[in-house]
């Protein structure tokens, strides 16, 4: 009788398990984190950190905004061919499209145009410097909506991994002058708009998985994006670009744009914001890696100090999480 009773208890046990499974704390899932969501954000930034490169061999024979529109489009189209193909479009609750809409301004329509565009008009080390404040931009933006708890321990590590870039990029090599005034501007209000995105999509990403909100995001953007780049494009002679040219944008389009996108999505979804944005740092470090790979170029103590000061913020930042922030998403789809 009392291996009846066991075995009762742990059919109801199962089962309640696989009840509360959606929507409450799993205390596995607090003692041994998954790695993915990490190594996911590593992935972003080795996509995005190829992208200035390759962008130079396309820019000067496609626009900025017609890439941008190339990129924004190419990413709408594949991700609405995949949830189409899963069945996986519509949303449920029809105030996320609200939602989304208002994240694909912030997070792709603005990011990109102003990126684009600040670029053109400031200095490369300006452009670096200035992204060192899209991870305190999101802090920032986090406590203030209450999405995330301003620990000290958190924001001594986002400062820490600041101060490795700073030190790594050098400020006495930034340029910030009268001419330059337009596009830093354009580079600091575009970290702040993507600070504003990584900050608040959490919970919307979340609740209708990775896949699903960044098709709608892309779809939302591409209103916007596609239009002005197909005005761009239409003062390019398209006989005078080669097959290498549209390889490279193809890649950017799909596999730097889609890629680190979805990835972040992703991670999003299991890590709190200021995790995200963090990592955001390692952009540089990974570019001088592949700069000493590729190009053959000498590491210095510059870069190992750097370097040290970077990884210790990083895992200031990633480093133990109270229980209580530990949530379970509402769904576990892609």
């Amino acid at each position: 009788m009392s291996a009846n009773y066991a075995k009762g208890r742990e059919g109801d046990l199962s089962v309640l398990f696989r009840v509360v499974r959606g929507r409450t704390f799993l205390e596995n899932d607090q003692d041994t984190p998954s790695l993915r969501p990490h190594a996911a954000l590593v992935g972003v930034q080795v996509l995005f950190g190829s992208l200035p490169v390759i962008a130079k061999v396309v820019l000067p024979v496609i626009p900025a905004v017609s890439m941008v529109g190339f990129r924004v489009g190419a990413t709408a189209l594949v991700l609405f061919a995949v949830q189409l193909y899963r069945r996986r479009v519509r949303l449920q609750f029809k105030e996320d499209y609200i939602k989304l809409a208002i994240l694909s301004i912030f997070g792709v329509t603005l990011n990109q145009m102003l990126f684009i565009g600040g670029l053109s008009l400031t200095k490369a080390s300006n452009t670096s410097l200035l992204a060192v404040t899209i991870p305190i931009f999101t802090l920032v933006v986090s406590a203030i909506a209450g999405t995330e708890k301003l620990r000290t321990v958190k924001t001594f590590g986002i400062f820490l991994a600041a101060a490795g870039i700073v030190f790594l990029i050098d400020p006495r090599k930034a340029s910030f002058s009268s001419q330059t005034t337009l596009g830093d501007a354009m580079i600091i209000i575009n970290s702040l708009c993507y600070g504003i995105f990584v900050a608040t999509s959490k919970e919307t990403i979340t609740r209708n998985g990775a896949f699903r909100s960044m098709m709608w995001i892309f779809i939302f953007a591409a209103i916007v994006c596609v239009p002005a780049g197909m005005y761009t494009f239409s003062t390019v002679e398209i006989s005078s670009i080669g097959s290498r040219t549209w390889f490279l944008l193809a890649y950017i389009s799909v596999i730097a744009t889609a890629g680190p996108y979805l990835l972040n999505a992703y991670a999003l979804s299991k890590v709190n914001p200021s995790i995200v944005a963090v990592y955001i740092y390692l952009q540089p470090i990974i570019g001088f890696i592949l700069a000493v790979i590729f190009l053959n170029e000498i590491l210095d103590l510059r870069f190992i100090a750097a370097a040290i000061l970077v990884f210790a913020g990083v895992f200031l930042t990633t480093r133990g999480r109270n229980r209580k922030e530990v949530e379970v998403p509402l769904t576990n789809e892609l």
